[in-house]
């Protein structure tokens, strides 16, 4: 017998890594925590802040964790705390989790010739969301193009408002920071009170808008928008994603703008055209970026309900931005509507769809219901914030939004814990599930009886 020097029952590193290859989700789950880790070390660093103090390691970590999984929320205001050093470093973290842990560390072997290996592109399928291998590489080299363009666009545009008012060298920071943090869907700012006080600046808002919509589509819809340029012709994934983005933000737009026009808080002061516009603005916004251009701790609380459904909901599959999933939520919306006319089978664009897509769009829903049930419950514990204030921090937080009543830097430090932890979960949900359902092809030959089961 070949003796292999294993005591068994003891924690080997070798079987660790080996069981780590054959989890593509479980590597994205890890590298996610060790970006997050990297930067809290960093951001603990006192030469990173205003004041040359440490921020200390549990709001570095909050930080680090907002930062990377493109949230927005913020303990500590990162204009007035951080210097440019620390502005780089959440700046890094925010294109790195937009990105992708994997999209950047495939990069650059592929910059330097080398070939992309089976199980790179295995984990990079689970991160884009994508059903197949086929074509991975040539979408992976798309991304970083069209965000490089994008952003650079963004910059651009940006930079004709930023410096006129805050010289080169700061407007030049100022145009690139937001233009990353818009399309990665972050929200973090560096003006001290978000948009706020450029409300009524058009190029600003729009640009803005239009950086965190593209970002919020995904990858393969702009891709597809790009090389087929007639919605006829689109596949069914973009046709539900487009239709039910521009659906939400309309339906947003108008209700903030129902709802706030005659609030004193927030728009009754302002003139029309400024109120139209933040609404589009913050409508767009839920989509799931934290920037804001009305005062958020002045929103009715109507408003703030219908904020958290569209926060929940979030952005697209395979982008930058968090939440549910429109296509989510579409499928579930076809799936109730069939049920109510009492179809066979739900159909959308004249084509069926499978009982596995809408298994997962129920689990999907029903994971991120009971996450912000139990945080939102545990929180009305341990905090001494209002019940709504709660609850729209944590839809906040597990959609990636960013968006705060403005109680964040005011929560204990359980309640810190709790919401990066929300925003870990909600940046990394669906691979999360997919890890817990890492062994789905093992099907049972034994087929069961049908239990019978009476619902409604």
């Amino acid at each position: 017998m070949q003796r292999t020097g294993k005591v068994p029952g003891k924690f080997h590193l070798s079987d660790f890594l080996s069981s780590l290859q054959l989890n593509p989700p479980l590597i994205l789950l890890l590298g996610f925590a060790g970006l997050v880790l990297v930067g809290a070390v960093l951001l603990t660093l006192p030469w990173v802040t205003q004041e040359g103090k440490s921020i200390g390691f549990l709001n570095a970590l909050f930080t680090s964790t907002s930062a990377s999984c493109v949230t927005g929320l913020t303990v500590v205001n990162t204009a007035n705390s951080f210097n440019l050093a620390g502005q780089i470093i959440i700046l890094c973290l925010i294109q790195a989790g937009g990105l992708g842990i994997m999209t950047l560390a495939t990069l650059v072997p592929m910059l330097m010739g080398k070939k992309i290996g089976l199980k790179s592109r295995q984990i990079l399928k689970e991160q884009l969301n994508l059903d197949s291998l086929s074509g991975i590489i040539r979408l992976l080299k798309y991304v970083v193009r069209f965000t490089l363009l994008i952003e650079g666009l963004g910059a651009i545009l940006l930079a004709t408002r930023f410096i006129p008012r805050s010289g080169w060298l700061l407007g030049t920071w100022q145009a690139i920071f937001h233009a990353i943090s818009a399309f990665c869907n972050a929200g973090f700012d560096i003006l001290g009170d978000s948009i706020y006080p450029y409300r009524a600046d058009p190029v600003i808002n729009w640009t803005l808008m239009a950086l965190v919509t593209i970002g919020g589509l995904g990858f393969l819809v702009t891709q597809e928008i790009w090389q087929k340029r007639n919605f006829k012709r689109l596949s069914i994934h973009s046709k539900l994603v487009i239709i039910l983005s521009a659906s939400l933000t309309l339906i947003g737009a108008l209700g903030f703008l129902a709802m706030e026009y005659t609030n004193p808080a927030t728009l009754l002061l302002e003139s029309f055209p400024v109120k139209v516009q933040a609404s589009f603005f913050q409508s767009v916004i839920c989509r799931t970026a934290g920037f804001y251009s009305a005062p958020m701790m002045g929103l009715r609380d109507e408003t703030c309900f219908l904020m958290m459904i569209l926060m929940f909901i979030g952005g697209s599959p395979g982008s930058t931005a968090g939440g549910l999933k429109t296509t989510t939520f579409g499928v579930l919306l076809v799936t109730t509507y069939a049920t109510i006319k009492g179809q066979h089978e739900p159909t959308l664009f004249n084509k069926h769809l499978g009982s596995k897509t809408i298994r997962r769009a129920l689990s999907l829903i029903v994971v991120g219901i009971i996450l912000v049930l139990l945080v939102s419950f545990v929180l009305t514990i341990t905090e001494t914030q209002k019940f709504l204030d709660l609850v729209f921090e944590t839809i906040s937080a597990y959609g990636t939004v960013g968006l705060s009543i403005g109680i964040t830097p005011n929560l204990s430090a359980f309640g810190k814990i709790m919401i990066l932890l929300t925003m870990y979960a909600g940046r990394v949900g669906p691979l999360t599930l997919g890890f817990a359902i890492a062994n789905r092809n093992k099907h049972s030959k034994i087929r069961l009886p049908e239990a019978n089961i009476l619902v409604g």
